[in-house]
């Protein structure tokens, strides 16, 4: 699995959620529930994770879609 998009922004998660899964992209949300440990204050990213073999292929469509700059490097 690669990370493809780390962010706090519920509505960047839910609008890359809505593009893979119009793509037919398989992924998985990290960190959903660390905001029980946190405090509800929103700190840790949550990560949405891929495949290695369809990253490049769900980053084409983020960029596509205008976030280029949400993409994560690692």
């Amino acid at each position: 699995m690669k990370e493809l998009v780390a962010t706090n922004n519920l509505v960047t998660i839910s609008f890359v959620e809505a593009l893979l899964n119009d793509a037919e992209i398989d992924y998985i949300v990290l960190d959903q529930n660390m905001s029980v440990l946190e405090g509800s204050i929103g700190i840790i990213p949550r990560r949405i994770m891929v495949v290695d073999t369809v990253w490049y292929k769900a980053s084409q469509l983020l960029e596509a879609a205008g976030l280029k700059e949400e993409l994560s490097t690692r």
